[in-house]
């Protein structure tokens, strides 16, 4: 493979991150071919490493889904030495810095992001941090879906707030962050400087509101848990059908016309109360129970094959097995191996470019001399 074929090939990204939004940015870096030195602390390392069970033999299966494609170095930001390296590989090796301590906290260790910049104009830093700025607590993941409006969407529409089933706000902070650095990348093959980047998990969360924030800036009312329904769209939800459960998605009037016939009950799509989505809408209990009252009758497999042979949107309610032993009917595999470690890969498909992982996860300061030694050569070339 040449060089041209990994997007990034030649970028060096520094990450003194830890846990999941920003290690999983840095990671995808990793996929599209930069050269990722992880900064870890004696003994622990990043927190994840003990997030468990279950482990992959003595790695956590939580930190084996964020930090593939990256060499470990064991530091001591205590020591002299060890903030010399960090500000050494920064100044003389990094293209890009990505960080996610509490702010204040890298000066306190005598590491000052903005000054490295003046050395270097060229360098580019990124900031994941909890809250905008103005708030220093840190960020968690189920207390940012709950105090950034998550929870109040998710869940049935009665009892309980819910939170999504993976760590939503942390993967979508860690896409926006890797979105923001790619920018920044861009910017600097134009312009030769580079920038710093504030991601926070808060506003991550507030830009992922999309419609439904929309709906609540033009009407002022509070959006509300629908369950599994859609708040704009009819019918948008799942059905019992006789062994199971279907996921509908009727996204426009011909769809639900469509479904109609099929349905052998064409009235429906001409009845006024069903005839347009915002009719739909309105009318949304009554088309259910309609609706509920086939569905029934047949089973999931039934439904999906003639919907499908229709183009009316829908399918089954898969668990995570399932939807892998479905993936593998597909071209272009969903899951690598990479020394006897499994990996899911990111779904890029690009026609030239190679983005698939590459190096497992390492094993806790398992470069660290190779890290030291580039340190050292670093040094002799000041």
């Amino acid at each position: 493979m040449t060089q041209t074929e990994l997007g990034l090939a030649g970028i060096h990204v520094l990450d003194l991150s830890r846990v999941l939004a920003a290690p999983y940015a840095t990671m995808a870096l990793g996929d599209l071919g930069a050269e990722i030195i992880k900064i870890e602390r004696p003994g622990s390392g990043d927190e994840t490493r003990e997030w468990g069970p279950p482990f992959w033999g003595d790695q956590s299966a939580y930190f084996l889904s964020a930090n593939r494609n990256k060499k470990s170095c064991v530091v001591d930001l205590t020591t002299d030495e060890g903030r010399d390296l960090v500000r050494t590989l920064a100044l003389q090796w990094a293209d890009v810095v990505v960080e996610n301590f509490k702010p204040g906290a890298l000066l306190r260790y005598q590491i000052d992001l903005a000054g490295m910049r003046k050395v270097n104009p060229r360098l580019i830093t990124a900031s994941l941090r909890g809250y905008p700025a103005g708030d220093d607590r840190p960020g968690y993941d189920f207390v940012m879906q709950a105090g950034a409006g998550l929870m109040s969407l998710t869940g049935p529409e009665e009892g309980p707030p819910y939170k999504v089933g993976i760590a939503a706000a942390d993967i979508t902070a860690g896409l926006f962050l890797l979105s923001g650095i790619l920018s920044a990348l861009l910017v600097r093959e134009r312009s030769g400087i580079g920038q710093h980047l504030d991601v926070s998990l808060f506003d991550s969360q507030v830009a992922w509101w999309a419609n439904v924030g929309m709906a609540h800036l033009v009407t002022g009312q509070t959006p509300r848990r629908w369950g599994n329904a859609h708040p704009q769209l009819s019918p948008y939800e799942l059905f019992e059908a006789s062994d199971g459960y279907l996921a509908l998605a009727v996204g426009n009037d011909q769809q639900f016309r469509s479904l109609c016939q099929l349905l052998d009950h064409p009235e429906w799509g001409t009845d006024d109360r069903y005839r347009s989505n915002p009719q739909r809408v309105q009318h949304r209990d009554s088309l259910h129970e309609l609706l509920q009252n086939v569905f029934v009758l047949r089973d999931v497999g039934y439904w999906t094959a003639t919907l499908d042979a229709h183009n009316v949107p829908a399918g089954p309610v898969r668990n995570i097995p399932q939807a892998l032993a479905w993936r593998k009917t597909l071209p272009s595999p969903v899951v690598s191996w990479l020394d006897e470690t499994p990996q899911i890969n990111l779904p890029w498909h690009f026609s030239s470019l190679d983005s698939k992982p590459r190096q497992a996860p390492p094993r806790l300061g398992q470069h660290t001399e190779e890290v030291w030694s580039l340190y050292r050569t670093l040094r002799k070339d000041l």
